[in-house]
């Protein structure tokens, strides 16, 4: 397969004819070819937005709703197609694939509804006959970038919130998806959305440092948004804050879930299940500290690690059906394999699965995980987990905060006013009580604290992020003034 760029709904390759390639994780082969784009690219990406937004950003309501829903149909008639690209790119089973789609196709329609919302309020004023009012005017330029473990979700909600706004984007798509990511880009070149309000751009991974810079210094470019590694998100905030311009950084996760003492523990390994070994774990939401009280302790591990070890795995390319599937690179293997030797030398227990084979690992869990071991600390992004056993509610929650992330959580417990005062003490920009750390709805704001980022996408809270509040005044002409 085979990718461009595509600028002013034109495909073009590179400047200068450059490509890199997406290779299989396992086999090696190549899967992709792209175009590696260039800073001159970025460039001229950067100035065909800018002057798509001069007409874009006084585009009706109406108007942008439309095209917006017809993205999102042209995104599901699309879904055959992501599941075939995803697997080849990303290692995606059926499952995460067709969730990507269908949660990209909500949050289109999500955005088609916020078109309407965008509202400012009137004033009080103390000057006599003065109407004092605010709006909300779009903001300019988004700069939008995404990883390739959530490719199509993650890419909807960097596009149609800045477009819903009256902004046009850039998107700078995921060196490791570059094929799935065009196929978003398709969809709204396919809706009928105008030249320039979204143009899309892949480069080299060693060219990465070079267009981004150029792209967050271009001077049409007012916000930046950026899901990915907390590692990366710090470097784009660096970026940002020299050129004096706003981000919305999503970043990693070390999500806990903590099951007390009087939870449901057959639901609780359900949503473990779910949260730890969806697409492998590697989800910033992914769950990958089970805080468990002692007194359930011994059932709910004995009874997660059955469940761990019945997962189907395989390539998903050929079992599209399969759970577990591979890493996005060989290199996550060693990274694990590494975690797992300090863990058991420093007394962790292996009670399901066990090392990976490059890029290929079993669902994974240790138990008896404890503060002196690196991975507690340190974000997995793979298919295993770990459990922390506590004693009692107070601990429970110490531990489930004992981490420098804060992107999202869970609490199990039949007595649920106990578990919300739990969740409520939980540092994370979400709780789900009685459900799975992965978990998104698009009416609903997601975002993090603490080194998982700021800023909020999804539901009202993007209105905020996407556009500039003014203060407008309306004055009597003859009005006296002081001097």
């Amino acid at each position: 397969m085979d990718t461009q760029l595509i600028i002013d709904n034109q495909y073009v390759p590179a400047s200068n004819g450059a490509t890199f390639t997406r290779q299989n994780p396992v086999t090696g082969a190549v899967v992709t070819t792209a175009a590696a784009g260039t800073v001159e690219d970025a460039v001229k990406a950067a100035d065909s937005a800018a002057k798509a937004f001069k007409t874009w950003s006084k585009t009706s309501p109406t108007e942008r709703r439309t095209l917006l829903l017809k993205a999102a149909d042209a995104l599901e008639q699309r879904t055959s197609a992501f599941i075939e690209v995803m697997a080849q790119e990303v290692g995606s089973g059926q499952v995460w694939s067709g969730f990507n789609v269908m949660l990209a196709a909500n949050l289109f329609r999500e955005a088609a509804g916020l078109v309407t919302q965008i509202q400012g309020e009137t004033i009080p004023s103390d000057k006599p006959g003065a109407i004092s009012m605010t709006v909300r005017q779009p903001a300019g330029v988004v700069l939008s970038m995404v990883p390739w473990n959530g490719p199509v979700v993650l890419a909807a909600r960097a596009i149609a919130y800045p477009i819903a706004c009256g902004n046009t984007v850039i998107f700078r798509a995921s060196e490791a998806s570059p094929r799935t990511h065009l196929l978003i880009a398709e969809a709204l070149l396919e809706a009928g959305f105008p030249p320039g309000v979204l143009n899309f751009v892949t480069n080299a991974p060693g060219d990465a440092p070079e267009v981004i810079d150029a792209l967050i210094a271009h001077q049409a470019v007012r916000r930046i948004n950026f899901t990915g590694s907390t590692r990366v998100g710090r470097i784009i905030a660096q970026k940002a804050a020299t050129q004096l311009k706003r981000c919305l950084l999503e970043l990693g996760g070390k999500a806990p879930l903590v099951v007390l003492d009087d939870a449901d523990v057959d639901a609780a390994v359900e949503a473990a299940t779910f949260g730890s070994f969806l697409y492998q774990g590697q989800i910033c939401m992914s769950t990958e500290r089970i805080v468990v009280d002692d007194k359930v302790a011994d059932e709910f591990v004995a009874k997660f690690a059955v469940r761990a070890s019945r997962l189907p795995a395989g390539d998903p390319v050929e079992n599209p059906a399969c759970v577990i599937g591979p890493m996005v690179s060989a290199a996550n293997g060693a990274r694990l394999n590494a975690l797992i030797e300090d863990a058991v030398g420093k007394g962790a227990k292996i009670v399901a699965g066990g090392f990976a084979n490059g890029a290929v690992m079993p669902a994974t869990i240790l138990d008896r995980v404890t503060p002196g071991m690196d991975i507690y600390d340190e974000e997995t992004f793979g298919p295993i987990t770990t459990v922390v056993r506590v004693h009692g509610t107070e601990e429970a929650v110490e531990v489930a905060n004992d981490t420098a992330y804060g992107l999202s959580s869970a609490v199990f417990g039949r007595d649920v006013h106990r578990a919300l005062q739990v969740a409520l003490q939980i540092d994370a920009g979400a709780c789900h009580v009685n459900g799975a750390t992965v978990g998104n709805e698009a009416q609903s704001p997601y975002g993090g604290t603490k080194q998982s980022g700021y800023g909020k996408f999804d539901g009202r809270a993007v209105i905020d992020e996407f556009t500039e509040l003014k203060w407008i005044t309306i004055e009597p002409a003859d009005q006296p003034y002081p001097i």
